[in-house]
């Protein structure tokens, strides 16, 4: 009974095997037809947007965050002390050079130049008096009527009284100034802040805190640190000529405020590595105020012919960026780039691309190499790109 199971067994197998190896072959001929299918781009093409690759002035700009600093800031004092009578502006007004903010009781400094000029009155007569005396002397000693030594005495005082009449008059200028001080004037246009000092209170000279405190806001400047790596370009293109820069508020409404580069550090802050920067503008809107923080686009110069894509056709990957190029027969192939720089929404590639070619711009995630895609309107996305 054993030997008819085993040979029934051996039936089975010979009737098996033969099955199985056909199985197999087709198996193996299917799969070796579908992968040159595929490497010749063959099955579905997928849809995508393009763009072409465009050659076109680009500029080269430096990015940062600045702050908003007045060109001058003056914390007015008084100069001389007294009660403070009035006051000439409101908190916060505009205010020109000259323009007159406190008034101190001026009547003590009028006293006192009053008095001062009455000394001067009064000692200029009797200077006079001497002068005339040591004349008269000088006319006796020549006729012998008068010895030396009374001319001497006569002389030395009128000359006393000379020194004391200049003394005077520098009391009357003290003290008129004295009296132009009582009345305070803005020392340079700008706009005032919080009034520190109320009228009614007494004010001392040269006081440690100021009545109030003014700022220049036109022109203002905006300062900033830009890498010290990003030297040698800034001095070489600022020797051309004065560089633009740009800032604009974030989140506001404002429109760009434009200026020019005024002044650049002579040192390197070697615990930032940045070199401080400060750029002017009239700022005759008044969009920019001091301490606020602002966006800044310095512009160096323009490269005029960049190759140039949007930035959504540069991808990433473990290896680097690349892009997917459109190529005649319509299948696509990987480009390694080397991004120069990223300007909003385009990119300046340095290497990878030439002008004309076709990018993908939309549906790079169901991409591989060789595989065939159909455009999806090709000219309105290029000319959108473009713009």
């Amino acid at each position: 009974m054993s030997h008819l199971r085993k040979g029934k067994h051996v039936r089975v197998w010979l009737l098996v095997f033969p099955l199985l190896a056909a199985c197999l072959t087709a198996g193996c001929s299917r799969s070796g037809a579908a992968v040159p299918a595929r490497a010749r781009g063959g099955g579905e093409a997928v849809p995508v947007t393009v763009a072409s690759v465009a050659l076109e002035p680009m500029p080269i700009e430096l990015r940062v965050v600045g702050t908003v600093e007045p060109c001058a800031t003056v914390g007015v004092r008084a100069l001389v002390g007294g009660e403070l009578t009035a006051v000439h502006f409101q908190e916060g007004q505009e205010v020109k050079k000259d323009a007159i903010l406190f008034a101190i009781d001026p009547r003590p400094f009028e006293a006192q130049l009053h008095q001062a000029e009455a000394n001067l009155a009064r000692d200029t007569a009797q200077a006079e008096n001497a002068n005339a005396q040591a004349r008269r002397y000088r006319d006796l000693v020549s006729r012998g009527i008068a010895t030396r030594e009374q001319l001497d005495q006569i002389s030395t005082s009128a000359a006393a009284l000379q020194a004391t009449v200049k003394a005077d008059a520098a009391a009357v200028e003290t003290a008129n100034l004295q009296l132009q001080y009582s009345t305070i004037r803005a020392p340079i246009d700008g706009r005032t802040g919080a009034l520190l000092v109320q009228a009614g209170n007494l004010v001392r000279a040269n006081d440690t805190t100021p009545l109030v405190i003014i700022n220049q806001l036109s022109p203002i400047y905006v300062a900033f640190s830009v890498p010290e790596d990003s030297l040698p370009d800034l001095r070489r293109y600022g020797a051309a000529g004065s560089l633009r820069v740009e800032v604009a508020v974030p989140g506001a409404q404002a429109p760009v405020e434009r200026g020019r580069i005024s002044f650049v550090d002579n040192t390197v802050d070697r615990s930032t590595g940045t070199i401080r920067v400060k750029g002017t503008f009239q700022n005759p809107d008044r969009h920019l105020w001091p301490g606020l923080f602002v966006n800044v686009v310095l512009t160096l110069t323009t490269e005029p012919r960049a190759i140039v894509v949007p930035s959504r056709a540069v991808q990433d990957s473990q290896e680097g960026k690349y892009v997917y190029v459109v190529k005649a027969d319509r299948t696509v192939e990987s480009r390694p780039v080397t991004v120069a720089r990223t300007l909003g929404d385009r990119s300046v590639v340095a290497t990878g691309l030439a002008a004309g070619e076709t990018v993908v711009t939309d549906g790079q995630l169901r991409l591989v190499p060789g595989r065939r895609v159909s455009i999806d309107r090709p000219s309105a996305d290029t000319k959108a790109d473009r713009r």
